[in-house]
């Protein structure tokens, strides 16, 4: 008689804040552009896609929502839900109702693009705002057509201006409550607002919000204070990119830089915190077996808590890769991005050993149904 295949320690039940997970698959957060226009507003649709990938369908133990503006010029692209507005509340309301009944758990991911956005997503068609006047070498897309723009030439936030966006986090992680969501990650990675001020490569600031670590770290913390007094430190996340160069992001020290950020957040009690390691994992940074263990090391040592502080990998992750990287300690539980696009009950189909869907890349923004609720569970097409 054949030895029982020993069980993917991704599989393990898990603990992480408040959360008390079946297993160690989390959904990463997605921007899809399905948003309902104008308005950008979640709708019907939206609350069937998110159903569909919960724990109680085979899918994923916590969902982290897509991206998600927080004010009205916190957007940098097209048909991406807010936060914003009643009625966005309300849509959001109708996408956190279906995942609960569908045996699930969702954190709501609060966004702020800062400079990486276009005068037309902006209100009144005023420049987005960052902390110096330099514009991001990168582009996004403002219509319909999904046409690709290049980024406008931002502002520059005077002194007095850069804690009204750390309020603004506040109140939208208030709003995120108020629709129902179980918690909420914010969104300091990939080089938008509050990563453009934590990195020396973009924050040129003279003032109090930059130069010294200590001040580049100031919006970040203040940001995520205000959001733990929103929702309480065991319902918070913090996604963190610190090897990224997405959006010409750079910073000279990225070990020391976001250890002493982990180490921040840590002292803050928050349930975790989330890291794009990579994109690419035939690209990846040599400079990762460094970097990240200093910041897993640094957030977990500062943590009153630390058996409930929680390292959440991300980054171009098999299943297979997945669950050495727990049973080796790198981290508590990984996040799927792409992976659970295609196999909505992915967890269902790695405890099964069943082989996974390929996704189809053109039809990963805007659109309807298709490539976003059309793909089957395991056994049902």
């Amino acid at each position: 008689m054949s030895e029982p295949e020993p069980t993917n320690p991704l599989l393990e039940p898990c603990r992480i804040g408040v959360w008390s997970l079946p297993h160690r698959v989390v959904m990463a957060p997605l921007t899809r552009s399905r948003a309902a226009m104008p308005g950008n507003v979640p709708h019907a649709l939206n609350a069937e896609y998110y159903a569909q990938r919960t724990a109680g369908r085979g899918g994923a133990s916590l969902i982290i929502s897509e991206a998600t503006p927080i004010s009205p010029r916190a957007h940098g692209y097209y048909a991406t839900p807010g936060i914003h507005s009643g009625e966005q509340v309300r849509g959001w309301r109708l996408v956190t109702d279906a995942v609960h009944d569908a045996g699930g758990l969702i954190v709501c991911q609060l966004w702020h693009v800062g400079r990486v956005s276009h005068v037309a997503l902006q209100p009144a068609g005023e420049p987005p705002v960052g902390p110096t006047d330099v514009a991001s070498q990168s582009k996004t897309y403002v219509d319909a057509s999904m046409a690709r723009v290049q980024t406008s030439r931002p502002r520059a936030l005077r002194t007095g201006e850069v804690a009204g966006i750390a309020r603004e986090f506040e109140e939208a992680a208030g709003r995120a409550m108020d629709a129902g969501f179980d918690g909420v990650e914010i969104h300091g990675a990939n080089t938008y607002i509050l990563d453009q001020f934590t990195r020396d490569g973009m924050n040129l600031r003279t003032d109090e919000w930059g130069g010294s670590l200590e001040n580049r770290l100031r919006l970040a913390l203040l940001t995520t204070e205000g959001v733990v007094r929103a929702c309480g430190a065991d319902r918070v996340g913090y996604r963190i990119s610190p090897l990224s160069e997405h959006h010409d992001a750079r910073d000279s020290d990225p070990g020391a830089t976001f250890a002493a950020l982990a180490r921040g957040l840590g002292a803050l009690g928050i349930a975790y915190i989330h890291a794009v390691e990579t994109w690419d994992r035939a690209t990846l940074d040599p400079r990762t077996p460094d970097v990240i263990p200093r910041v897993r090391v640094a957030f977990k040592e500062a943590h009153p808590h630390p058996e409930r502080a929680a390292y959440i990998a991300n980054g171009d992750y098999s299943p297979a890769l997945a669950g050495a990287a727990i049973a080796d300690g790198w981290c508590d539980a990984v996040a799927f991005g792409r992976p659970l696009i295609s196999n909505p009950d992915l967890a269902a189909r790695i405890r099964a050993g069943a082989a996974l869907v390929p996704w189809d890349r053109e039809t990963f923004y805007a659109g309807g149904a298709e490539g976003y609720t059309d793909y089957p569970a395991m056994g049902a097409g």
